[in-house]
């Protein structure tokens, strides 16, 4: 396994045609939104859409929505005292914060990318791993438009005499936005928790698939891509220019006055990083 000592920059440009890509449970589910208006995809909900991606890649995750559990496991703290040398030392049977981290990062490959706190009833010890992924909340580059549409029940959920009511319902889309995901990987953070090239490579492809496999019946297949993603690797650990200044190298130029769907923007590099290029995936 090649030791991460490149920091890593990337920039996604995420289209949304007639799709919710983010609802607010406490508002609805209607998709999130700013004061301003504009849209928003929260870091959890993305890093949720990257872990699926990393699990449909055979990979170990450790923070997996009960729909897709692979092992059997109900709940993290069961999922981690299934791991019995885990198990050993949360009991406090062996000592060092160190080892209980070293072995979660080893065994499970969120944990050692994102970080994870580790911290149950019972347990004599409570371990926190921070990661040296970062993902920023996604946010549309114009305020959206939400689309309200009511739903009716054509049968009914029991056996009764006659048809019941129609049971009204609403749901929430966004009409057309284009989201911009920002990220970065930290060397320093990298080595704390055996982070590698391969991992970053891993993570790449999941960015880059973000939505296969992720369809429902607010986000039809189609609904929600990634149109292009920037993916910039420093030439040492500390990174040749900060984050910012990376992640503002990079543009959505609109082509008309009012767009419509992701052909009316050209997504570019402005190329002023001088001796930083980026890998663009389409």
């Amino acid at each position: 396994m090649s030791v991460f000592n490149n920091k890593v920059d990337f920039v996604a440009f995420i289209s949304v045609n007639h799709a919710n890509p983010n609802g607010d449970p406490i508002n609805g589910n209607r998709p999130r939104d700013t004061m301003e208006g504009f849209g928003e995809i929260s870091d959890v909900c993305i890093k949720r859409k990257i872990r699926n991606r990393l699990q449909d890649m055979g990979e170990c995750v450790f923070v997996q929505s009960d729909e897709r559990s692979d092992d059997g496991c109900k709940s993290l703290k069961e999922r981690a005292d299934s791991y019995e040398e885990l198990k050993k030392l949360s009991k406090g049977k062996e000592t060092g914060k160190d080892a209980f981290a070293k072995l979660a990062c080893e065994k499970w490959i969120d944990v050692r990318t994102f970080g994870q706190v580790f911290a149950f009833k019972g347990d004599a010890v409570s371990v926190g791993v921070r990661g040296p992924v970062t993902i920023q909340p996604a946010f549309s580059l114009e305020p959206i438009e939400i689309e309200d549409i009511q739903i009716t029940k054509s049968v009914n959920s029991e056996s009764k005499s006659g048809k019941a009511s129609d049971t009204m319902g609403m749901k929430h889309r966004v009409r057309f936005g284009i989201y911009v995901l920002k990220g970065s990987i930290n060397c320093q953070l990298a080595e704390k928790t055996g982070f590698t090239e391969e991992d970053a490579e891993k993570i790449k492809n999941a960015v880059a698939t973000l939505f296969e496999n992720d369809c429902s019946s607010a986000r039809p297949e189609g609904t929600m891509n990634i149109e292009k993603l920037f993916w910039f690797k420093h030439n040492c650990k500390s990174g040749q220019y900060s984050s910012a200044k990376v992640h503002n190298s990079v543009i959505a130029k609109a082509l008309c006055e009012e767009p419509t769907s992701a052909k009316d923007y050209e997504f570019i590099y402005d190329g002023n990083l001088e001796g930083l290029t980026p890998e663009v995936i389409e």
